[in-house]
């Protein structure tokens, strides 16, 4: 399913196609917004001073690109994050299934058919450091 985009990447969006001098139809292709949205954003976009008209081609204004800079460098930290995040719960995976019971199962089976558990390697250097 499509994440849905909000306000803030919607009007950077908008900002993005309209580079610095580009028709709606442009825009609205390149934001990928209906005729409806792409009037809306245009027009909140513009009375935020962050666009331009000028003959019916819209150019993005010194405000727009300041707002474009600092999403851009917030972007990049949220993906950042969010891949870290997923980082973190790809390790939490790990170790549920290091802590799994059949996991458990399996590794007792494997010491006793070593001859030895893990308490006897735990107990072992302790026994020989007494006999010494």
């Amino acid at each position: 399913m499509a994440k849905h985009r909000d306000r803030i990447e919607i009007v950077a969006d908008v900002l993005k196609a309209a580079g610095h001098g580009t028709r709606k139809t442009r825009i609205m292709w390149m934001a990928n917004l209906s005729y409806k949205l792409l009037r809306k954003y245009l027009d909140e976009a513009v009375t935020l001073g962050y666009l331009t008209i000028s003959q019916e081609e819209y150019g993005v204004t010194d405000d727009g690109d300041a707002f474009l800079k600092k999403y851009v460098e917030y972007s990049n930290r949220y993906s950042s994050m969010e891949r870290e995040l997923e980082n973190r719960k790809l390790e939490k995976q790990v170790l549920k299934k290091m802590c799994a019971s059949d996991r458990t199962l399996e590794s007792r089976a494997t010491e006793e058919n070593q001859g030895f558990s893990v308490t006897d390697q735990i107990r072992r250097p302790a026994s020989r450091s007494g006999s010494a």
